[in-house]
């Protein structure tokens, strides 16, 4: 359950991305596309009252695909490659729904019970058929046309999943800042675009980052003329099942430990709000509206919504 005090959004000026990340979560949850619905987290609900808003979201188990990095240092060649494909999926479904993602880091992928990939956290996820000039995103991962203002789409998202790769590899990103100069020496590293591979780089895992890596995007494999089979027919994919990877029916290299539904031991521990800190939240209360039928209760003057016609279609 994700809980966001509606003062807050409106404070933060994210009301036009939490409705946003609201209806691009419901397509995804709702299209007859398998890639989204079975690599994307799904949205079953959302529901609000005076004070806050409500998304009911699948449950996840197996935490991020991040700590399970952090734990192996870097992750072996098969290892990576089983989850990048997943990734490729993933963002293959999405951007058949003209979705570019504009958030790919490993702390937003999650691992189902399954040992398969689960993207999450579409704040920053945006219908673009075309280009948008939104400067948005984890530094690290940002491409130079975002960087530059020059507008963005799909390619972003390709040159995030090099990014990916490199990292899952290596541990730890290509561009990322050892100085203490903020994103702003990130960005610049990102724009001079020199790539230092470790000696033991898999050789076609190299090949492909440098051809997702590359500062033209018109240039850029993914954005070519051959699509995402430019990637899928790449070398280092090479020996992949698409079709049985599409229907999760191969074995995946991490298998989360999970004692029982309600299991939770795969995340790391982030101090939370409690439920007697978020405004409006009392036990046993029930929310304003929910599937867009209203509750009839006698509200003071007090529980008066003054934030309700901006989320009129959360």
């Amino acid at each position: 359950m994700k809980v966001l005090v509606k003062s807050q959004v409106v404070k933060l000026k994210q009301v036009e991305h939490m409705n946003s990340e609201k209806n691009l979560l419901a397509l995804v949850s709702s299209t007859s596309s398998i890639g989204p619905k079975k690599f994307c987290v799904s949205l079953f609900c959302t529901f609000q009252d005076e004070r806050n808003l409500y998304m009911l979201m699948e449950f996840v188990q197996g935490g991020e695909l991040f700590s399970h990095l952090r734990r192996a240092g870097r992750f072996l060649v098969d290892v990576a490659r089983f989850f990048a494909a997943n990734v490729l999926l993933a963002l293959e479904g999405l951007h058949q729904l003209d979705i570019v993602y504009r958030d790919l880091k490993p702390e937003n992928i999650l691992l189902a019970s399954n040992g398969y990939i689960k993207l999450t956290d579409f704040g920053f996820a945006k219908r673009v058929p075309d280009r948008t000039w939104t400067l948005c995103g984890t530094p690290e991962y940002l491409a130079p046309e975002i960087i530059q203002s020059k507008g963005h789409g799909k390619p972003a998202d390709w040159w995030a999943f090099g990014i990916l790769i490199f990292e899952m590899l290596v541990g730890y990103p290509p561009f990322f800042n050892s100085d203490g100069q903020g994103p702003f020496g990130i960005y610049e590293k990102i724009l001079a675009c020199h790539l230092i591979f470790p000696q033991e780089f898999n050789p076609s895992a190299m090949d492909l980052v440098k051809k997702l890596l590359i500062a033209d995007r018109s240039k850029r494999i993914g954005n070519l003329k051959g699509g995402i089979n430019d990637i899928k027919d790449h070398d280092w994919f090479k020996g992949v099942d698409w079709n049985l990877l599409l229907q999760q029916l191969i074995p995946a290299p991490i298998i989360p430990k999970i004692s029982k539904p309600s299991d939770s031991s795969n995340f790391e521990y982030y101090p939370a709000a409690q439920m007697d800190d978020l405004p409006g939240i009392q036990r046993g209360s029930r929310p304003l509206s929910y599937d867009g039928h209203q509750y009839n209760s006698n509200q003071s003057d007090q529980d008066i919504d003054p934030y309700g016609y901006l989320f009129e279609s959360f």
